[in-house]
């Protein structure tokens, strides 16, 4: 019976080991604005940003990859370079929900079915939507529609990551959003206000950056992959 158990829990080893198809964890990290109210740094996360994700390793070269992250869009124009815009003064913030869903792509070969050191640079592109608040500006002063929009948007990310321990995996990455939508500073009223309280460039639409790090657990397995 004793070697039976050993047998048994060598398998389940083996499997854990050579079975890693699948990843689900946590991204924690920041998030920053890009639109007509403050600051226009690309990289610069003053709010924090937390959530989950899900990855299907398909290949040593891509996966497919689902993510939901939550955060608090905030912009202050006292924080902006441009003078003109501290002289103006307008600051915002909206709570915001992003769910993505894409593909990832690998610059090295990123096969977990072995026990070699893993670590690899990856891009990430696909579509996003994210629930915001709308807000207008009213003689400088933030009015809440309290009503929420969604933002259609296309995910630009880099990254690297590499296994941590065993069936772990570490990354580090940082994904601007391009959105549709020129709405969530509250430059373009979503109602009736629009024409009345719009401001800024009317050309340009409105980014947001997340910025941190990704902690994934792998599982599961692919028999074509595993022959690969």
């Amino acid at each position: 019976m004793r070697y039976v158990t050993l047998l048994i829990i060598s398998m389940l080893t083996v499997q854990l080991s050579f079975s890693q198809i699948n990843e689900i964890g946590v991204f924690v990290g920041g998030s920053n604005f890009i639109g007509d109210v403050g600051a226009t740094d690309y990289i610069s996360p003053n709010q924090a940003a937390f959530g989950g994700i899900y990855k299907w390793n398909r290949s040593a070269r891509h996966s497919y990859r689902v993510s939901v992250i939550f955060s608090e869009l905030e912009g202050i124009d006292a924080n902006s370079d441009d003078p003109r815009r501290q002289q103006r003064g307008y600051s915002f913030n909206t709570n915001i929900f992003e769910v993505s869903a894409g593909m990832e792509f690998t610059f090295l070969n990123y096969n977990l079915h072995n026990r070699k050191p893993v670590a690899t640079p990856y891009l990430y592109t696909g579509i996003s939507l994210a629930s915001h608040d709308n807000n207008y500006f009213n003689n400088g002063v933030l009015t809440s529609e309290n009503t929420k929009s969604w933002a259609y948007g296309i995910p630009m990310a880099l990254g690297f990551k590499m296994r941590f321990i065993e069936n772990f995996i570490l990354g580090i990455e940082v994904g601007a959003r391009y959105t549709l939508s020129d709405e969530i500073d509250g430059s373009i009223p979503d109602s009736e206000f629009r024409d009345t309280f719009q401001f800024g460039n009317i050309n340009n639409n409105d980014w947001y950056v997340f910025s941190g790090i990704t902690l994934t657990y792998t599982f599961g397995e692919n028999p074509c992959y595993c022959v690969n």
